[in-house]
C-alpha cells in the first residue's frame, strides 16, 4: 500500500470549510451511480458484516461456552467482545485516514478493502482454532483491525461515488445489506453447528470475495499528491477527532449514532444468552431460535429500509426518520425487557427491525451531509464509526451491572436501558441544523 510518505515536506491538509458552507459530500452530477455500483457496495456492505456479526451475534458467544465454566461465560464473552470493539473503534478512523492518503495506481480504497479483509480472515481462523480466552481475544483482535480497515474504505465509497439525489435510496439499499448478513450469520452458523471453524471461517471467506467484487466494478482514484500532511503522531490523534464546535452538526448526528446503536447492541450481544437464560434454550437449540429470530426482525427491517429510502428521497427530509424509526426501536426494546414467551420475543424483533430498517435507510445519508471535509471521507466517516462500533464495548462492560440487578440475569433492566439510549439518540439528532 502506497501512502503519502513522512518526506512530503510543505504539504498541508485542505481547508476545512465552516460549519455552514456547503460540501460536495456526494458527486455533483444528475447521473444516477450504474447499478454494478450500487450492487457491489450492497454485496460488499454484506460480506464485510456477515463476517464480523456472525461471531458477534452467535459464534463467539457458543465459543467460548465451549472453553469457560458457565458461571464464566458472560465474564468472558464481554472481555472477547469489548477488546474487538475497542480496537475496532480505533481502527475504523486511523485507517480511514491512511485510506484518505493512499497514493499507488490501485487507488486509495481498493488496497484497504482487500488487504483488510485478508487480515480479518486471518484472525476468524485463529479464533476458530483457539483453545483458550486469550487466544480468542488475540484472534477477534485481528479480525476487528482487519476488516474495520475493509469497512473504513467501504463506508467512505458512498459519499465519494453516489450522487446526492440517490443517497436515500441507496443508502437503504445497502443498510439491508446488514441484516441480510445477520441472517444469513445465523444460518451459516446453524449448518455449521457440528463444525466451529467451518462457522467462523465460511464467512470470512464471503467477506472477502464480495469486496474483491466491489474492487471490480469501483472508479477508484488514487490520494492527491501533497494533499496531506505527513502521517505523523499529530495526524494520527487527529484521525479520532474532528472539532465539535467548528462543525456542530457532525457532533450531533454522532451522539446519536452512538446512542441508536447502544440500543441495537443490547440486543446483538446478548440475545443468545437471553434465549438460554430467561427462554431455556439449549446450546444446541438456541443457533436455530437465532435463526427464526432473525429471519422475523430482517423481514421487518427491508420493509422499513425500503419505505424509509423512497420516501426520504421524495422528500428530501432525513431528520424526522431518524426520529421516528428510534423511537420504534425503543418501543421493540421495550417489548423484549418484558418478553416472557419466543413468540413475544419474535414480535419484539419485528418492531425493533422495522425501526432499525427507517433508520438504516437515512442514517448514511445523513452522514454524507454533515462530513466536514470531502478530502477525508474515510477519515470522518472512521470517526462517525467510533459511535457504532463504541457500544459495542461499552455494552458488554455496563451489561453485567444490569443484569445483576434484583439478584441477577435481569435483561428487562438491559434491555429497558437500551431503549432510553435509543431515544435519547433520537432527540440528539434533532440538533442538527444543516440537514433537514
Amino acid at each position: 500500500m502506497a501512502v503519502t510518505p513522512d518526506a512530503s515536506l510543505g504539504a498541508r491538509s485542505p481547508e476545512l470549510p465552516a460549519q455552514d458552507t456547503p460540501c460536495p459530500e456526494a458527486p455533483a452530477t444528475t447521473e444516477n451511480a450504474p447499478a454494478k455500483l450500487v450492487l457491489g457496495l450492497a454485496f460488499a456492505q454484506f460480506g464485510a458484516y456477515l463476517a464480523v456479526l456472525t461471531p458477534v451475534m452467535v459464534t463467539l458467544a457458543l465459543r467460548v461456552s465451549q472453553i469457560v465454566p458457565e458461571d464464566d461465560r458472560s465474564t468472558a464473552l464481554g472481555q472477547v467482545l469489548a477488546l474487538g470493539a475497542l480496537l475496532a473503534m480505533l481502527a475504523n478512523p486511523v485507517f480511514g485516514a491512511l485510506s484518505d492518503r493512499t497514493t499507488g495506481r490501485f487507488g486509495r480504497r481498493r488496497p484497504w478493502l482487500i488487504g483488510g479483509m485478508l487480515a480479518g480472515l486471518g484472525g476468524l481462523v485463529v479464533v476458530a482454532l483457539g483453545s483458550s480466552v486469550l487466544t480468542l481475544m488475540f484472534g477477534w483482535a485481528l479480525a476487528q483491525l482487519g476488516i474495520n480497515a475493509a469497512l473504513a474504505a467501504l463506508t467512505s465509497c458512498i459519499p465519494d461515488l453516489i450522487p446526492q439525489q440517490q443517497m436515500g435510496r441507496v443508502s437503504g439499499m445497502i443498510g439491508m445489506a446488514t441484516p441480510f448478513a445477520i441472517i444469513c450469520g445465523s444460518a451459516l452458523a446453524q449448518a455449521f453447528s457440528g463444525s466451529m471453524a467451518l462457522a467462523f471461517v465460511v464467512p470470512g471467506v464471503i467477506g472477502l470475495v464480495s469486496v474483491g467484487c466491489l474492487a471490480a466494478v469501483m472508479k477508484d482514484r488514487p490520494a492527491r499528491a501533497g494533499a496531506f500532511e505527513p502521517y505523523s503522531v499529530k495526524e494520527f490523534l487527529r484521525s479520532f477527532w474532528v472539532n465539535p464546535r467548528r462543525h456542530p452538526d457532525f457532533a450531533w448526528n454522532f451522539a446519536g449514532r452512538f446512542l441508536v446503536f447502544t440500543g441495537a447492541s443490547c440486543v446483538t450481544s446478548y440475545q443468545v444468552y437471553f434465549l438460554m437464560d430467561r427462554l431455556g434454550y439449549s446450546d444446541d437449540d438456541v443457533s436455530g431460535k437465532v435463526l427464526v429470530g432473525s429471519l422475523a426482525m430482517v423481514g421487518a427491517i427491508v420493509c422499513g429500509s425500503l419505505l424509509g429510502g423512497q420516501l426520504s428521497d421524495r422528500s428530501g427530509r432525513r431528520k424526522p426518520y431518524v426520529l421516528g424509526s428510534s423511537l420504534v426501536m425503543a418501543a421493540g426494546l421495550g417489548i423484549i425487557a418484558s418478553a416472557q414467551s419466543f413468540g413475544m420475543y419474535v414480535v419484539a424483533l419485528v418492531v425493533f427491525g422495522f425501526g432499525e430498517g427507517l433508520y438504516l435507510s437515512v442514517d448514511m445519508a445523513l452522514a454524507a451531509a454533515v462530513l466536514p471535509n470531502p478530502e477525508e471521507s474515510a477519515k470522518d466517516m472512521g470517526v462517525l464509526n467510533i459511535g457504532n462500533a463504541l457500544p459495542q464495548s461499552l455494552v458488554p462492560m455496563v451489561a453485567p451491572a444490569f443484569l445483576a440487578i434484583g439478584g441477577g440475569g435481569n435483561y428487562g433492566a438491559l434491555f429497558l436501558f437500551g431503549a432510553v439510549a435509543a431515544v435519547l439518540g433520537a432527540l440528539a439528532v434533532q440538533f442538527v441544523r444543516s440537514v433537514k
